[in-house]
């Protein structure tokens, strides 16, 4: 099923994908050998770090709570190290490994780049980003501001997740076509960390969880999670929960698009565990998302310039099918999409997508439902098995997004970038991109405001002067 019903009204080379995408691709299995923890998939990883990088655990240290620290003997960015030595994933035994060298690494950090929101009632500001970063963001307001925070960088995929080594040679150019986008969802789990959106978007929240009856707050069990009282449904603050999806939205797409992506993977942020089943708001909030990414797709999407399609990695593991997630966007999106931006949803693993993808030529993002603490990976030693753990575990995340691997970057206030989320698509920065995907409307953009027009065409001569399932639904 498409939308348009007529494949031949989306651009060839965007039909041609599509149609590979839906018909080539080996289905997804489920359950699969990481469809659960991960212990042969952790260890392998811990394996790698210790050979490689001198990787090892701080004893009794953590970053935050239940998160082990470590330390690491040989950063990728020590210029001690020959650029050209070559990193074998797993390991240099085996068979058919990743390989990588240590000067794509230093490139794929230097690559690291942070987008938020530029509002003042947030108070997002570089000093908090910093701290946020490193996972010193507290508990409510803080956590909650990290929902308007994306993290992105080239992040090669080195395992589907059927828990297979992809194998790649160094000519081999299509890891460097992928982006990954760490972006943290609403919380509707009831966790202390995340109490702000407990405050926020529930109306009754004083109804649904027990108290402590001394600060007449949400009472913590085990150190993290509130205790729902029975038979008790959330009310949600419908419009502020809706107007937020789509700032959250509105962000991650346009970050995309100013950092060359031309296909965009999404899967379901926030829509498993934290879509608050428990409290009787799942289906609420996931028809909310749903909606709220299709508003701003066809708000937004005549305007992007790099963006060309919009692939919705939705794996269906419910037994009865209408539940789920996949379902609930077919539903949505069948609801008079409007758009001009092709859409495909599928049911299928978002790394065997995007490899797909980037093997066909194009640059690709995916995402990466993070933690809102702020740092990549999180509890990726507790052996799974929620899925960012999983994402650290089949990519090069830890070594580009991890403030302990990649200090230089994550924590270079340079690399922070703040965006106006509003009808428009300018944006108050200057973002570096890769020659091969530079946006050359907003590099105009951003000079013409800066030196004027004249001095923008004299710059742009010199620029180009110097370069050289039956199942599946297609909106």
């Amino acid at each position: 099923m498409s939308f348009p019903t007529d494949l031949d009204m989306i651009n060839h080379d965007i039909n041609q994908l599509f149609l590979h995408l839906m018909n080539d691709l080996t289905p997804m299995e489920k359950p699969g050998p990481m469809s659960g923890r991960c212990e042969l998939q952790t260890s392998q990883m811990e394996t790698f770090l210790k050979e490689n990088f001198d990787f090892e655990n701080i004893p009794d240290e953590y970053i935050v709570q239940g998160v082990r620290s470590f330390r690491v003997g040989r950063l990728p960015s020590l210029e001690s190290i020959d650029e050209n030595l070559i990193i074998k994933f797993p390991s240099e035994t085996y068979e058919n490994p990743f390989e990588m060298t240590i000067g794509e690494i230093r490139k794929w950090q230097q690559s690291y780049v942070v987008y938020a929101c530029q509002d003042n009632d947030l108070s997002i500001d570089k000093e908090f980003l910093q701290q946020a970063l490193k996972g010193q963001s507290k508990d409510g307001d803080e956590a909650f501001r990290m929902k308007f925070v994306i993290r992105m960088s080239t992040c090669p995929i080195l395992m589907e997740f059927d828990g297979q080594v992809i194998p790649r040679k160094l000519e081999k150019t299509w890891p460097n076509r992928i982006k990954l986008v760490s972006v943290t969802g609403i919380d509707f789990a009831g966790r202390k960390h995340d109490i702000q959106d407990i405050y926020t978007y529930l109306t009754n929240w004083m109804d649904v969880y027990a108290l402590d009856p001394c600060t007449n707050q949400p009472l913590v069990y085990g150190g993290r999670d509130f205790f729902p009282n029975r038979n008790v449904r959330g009310v949600l603050d419908e419009k502020r929960l809706y107007n937020d999806l789509i700032r959250m939205a509105r962000l991650r797409l346009r970050a995309c698009d100013y950092q060359g992506v031309q296909i965009v993977v999404e899967t379901g942020i926030g829509l498993g565990v934290f879509a608050g089943r428990q409290i009787g708001i799942d289906d609420k909030t996931r028809s909310f998302t749903a909606r709220a990414i299709k508003q701003v797709i066809e708000e937004d999407g005549s305007k992007y310039t790099n963006i060309r399609a919009i692939v919705f990695a939705l794996p269906i593991f419910e037994i009865d099918e209408s539940t789920s997630t996949y379902n609930c966007f077919i539903d949505i999106f069948n609801n008079g999409y409007s758009g001009s931006i092709p859409i495909l949803i599928v049911d299928q693993d978002m790394h065997r997508l995007t490899v797909a993808i980037a093997k066909r030529g194009f640059f690709v993002s995916e995402l990466n439902p993070a933690d809102s603490h702020g740092v990549f990976g999180e509890y990726w030693q507790n052996r799974g098995p929620a899925v960012e753990e999983k994402l650290a575990l089949t990519t090069v995340g830890l070594l580009v997004q991890h403030h302990l691997f990649n200090e230089k970057h994550v924590l270079n206030s340079d690399n922070y970038n703040f965006m106006p989320i509003d009808d428009n698509l300018s944006v108050n920065t200057v973002v570096s991109t890769p020659t091969s995907y530079i946006n050359v409307g907003q590099l105009l953009q951003s000079l013409q405001e800066t030196v004027g027009r004249i001095g923008t065409w004299i710059i742009w001569i010199l620029f180009l002067f110097r370069r050289k399932r039956d199942d599946d639904h297609i909106v």
